[in-house]
């Protein structure tokens, strides 16, 4: 177990715990990852380094396990489509393999799913009829739907708000291969099963879920809501990832679906500030960040004209303003104990401007309801959260997040070792204690995922998300 402590910015000594066997680094010193910036004037630091290697929203890490899980093996030629061969839609089944999909469809109500939406009384005529062409048929439709709603999630994209995660499932595990996988095998459950979620809080809502009495209709359909959602994410989140849950307000850093550490956290005001919901990844860890204020503060708020009227209020502010021959007015913030984003932002990339950091307005985080930011996730210590970042991602040794975090200069750490971060919204999960719970529906996401349940299955559905990207000028100067 490695612990840091050192004295930190206002003299606070820090001991924070950043590893345990399962994160131990591999080989020796990590390769400098640090860019140090210098003292800035007229706007944030522009750091000159290698364009990082491009990653995907949601990092493909469970590709392997589904390659292993659904071979390429048909008995039939594949049709080649795009890069990789396409295993047909419409395969031949024994009477014997029908009727476990039979048996598949009448229970799949324990996961959370409606056994009507999968035509299972005509399968059932055709079973009874014999192998034939239309019991080729529609068992092959009922499995498809099944893989579709097991792998990617039963609820529509319009009923997602503000649900913006590139689910790899789609491209890892095609239907046709699952399909083909479960004939060849003869195990249509058992194949079926490989596509459930494998975080634990999956199996916990299941199992909430059957003991939980029909007659308590409400709170079924919130459990079934909520396993749906774990079926939006990619199936396997990968060996280790941050997750933060947005109702519960609380930041998880995790390790093989192990709580390593929690962090409390602030979230977006309801409303255009919602925090929305993402997979993207952390690249590196900013010390000492600086803050290029937003228009909507220099201009709207008349920040600019004060700045520049008032050079002694600014700089006791940490306020670097100009103003363009066009009569542009610029100001950042530079970095200090007043600093909007505090001692550190994780450095991670999106159309939205999310990303978690620090504040100086930590007594907030005593709050019950913390939904005050402008969207960005501000998260309870976060000095400690980015030196152990920095250094589980091989940026820098212990001694150099220290003094690196201490110096007060803008510092940029680039990870060798990426983190996933998840940003997920479930009213019905374990707490950071292990507890089943429900959490207020602060954004009313809840409402149209509910109605989904009560409506028919939507067939051919896209994936494509059609919602607005808000682009966030986090952060305030304070709530």
């Amino acid at each position: 177990m490695i612990r840091f402590s050192g004295k930190l910015a206002g003299g606070t000594a820090m001991a924070a715990l950043v590893a345990t066997a399962a994160l131990a680094q591999d080989g020796g010193r990590p390769g400098s990852g640090m860019i140090p910036g210098g003292e800035q004037t007229g706007g944030p630091a522009i750091v000159q380094m290698p364009a990082p290697t491009p990653s995907p929203a949601a990092p493909p890490q469970s590709s392997e396990a589904f390659t292993e899980a659904f071979p390429q093996t048909v008995s039939e030629p594949m049709v080649q489509g795009g890069d990789r061969p396409v295993a047909p839609l419409v395969q031949n089944w024994t009477v014997g393999q029908a009727a476990q999909l039979v048996a598949v469809i009448e229970g799949i109500g324990a996961e959370g799913l409606d056994p009507k939406d999968y035509d299972l009384a005509p399968l059932k005529v055709a079973l009874a009829s014999g192998p034939s062409k239309e019991l080729n048929e529609l068992a092959s439709q009922s499995f498809i739907w099944l893989v579709e709603d097991l792998r990617d999630g039963r609820t529509p994209m319009e009923a997602r708000a503000q649900w913006f995660v590139v689910d790899p499932d789609r491209d890892t595990t095609p239907s046709g291969e699952v399909l083909a996988a479960a004939l060849k095998s003869g195990d249509i459950g058992g194949t079926l099963a490989k596509l459930n979620p494998t975080h634990p809080d999956y199996a916990k809502l299941r199992a909430e879920l059957a003991a939980t009495p029909a007659t308590a209709a409400a709170k079924r359909k919130l459990i079934r809501a909520n396993m749906d959602r774990w079926r939006w994410l990619a199936r396997d989140l990968g060996q280790q990832y941050l997750i933060t849950n947005v109702p519960e307000f609380q930041l998880r850093l995790t390790v093989r679906n192990r709580i390593i550490s929690t962090y409390r956290t602030i979230v977006g005001k309801p409303g255009r500030t919602a925090t929305p919901q993402l997979a993207e990844v952390v690249e590196g860890v900013v010390f000492n960040p600086t803050w290029t204020v937003p228009q909507s503060i220099v201009k709207g708020e008349g920040l600019g004209a004060r700045a520049l009227g008032n050079p002694a209020w600014a700089k006791r502010n940490g306020y670097v303003a100009s103003k363009g021959a066009n009569g542009y007015i610029t100001v950042v913030q530079q970095p200090g104990p007043g600093n909007s984003l505090g001692m550190m932002k994780l450095e991670m990339p999106n159309e939205h401007a999310i990303f978690f950091h620090d504040t100086p307005s930590r007594h907030l985080f005593a709050n019950a309801d913390r939904a005050l930011s402008h969207g960005c996730v501000r998260t309870e210590r976060a000095l400690e959260l980015a030196m152990t970042m920095a250094i589980l991602g091989k940026g820098a040794t212990k001694e150099e997040a220290v003094a690196i975090s201490t110096s007060g200069k803008y510092t940029k750490v680039m990870l060798e070792k990426q983190w996933a971060a998840y940003i997920t919204y479930f009213t019905m999960a374990t707490d950071i204690n292990g507890e089943m719970a429900t959490f207020k529906d602060i954004y009313g996401r809840d409402a149209p995922v509910l109605a989904s349940l009560d409506k028919p299955r939507v067939r051919n559905r896209t994936n494509v998300v059609d919602d607005e990207v808000i682009v966030i000028e986090d952060d305030l100067r304070d709530s």
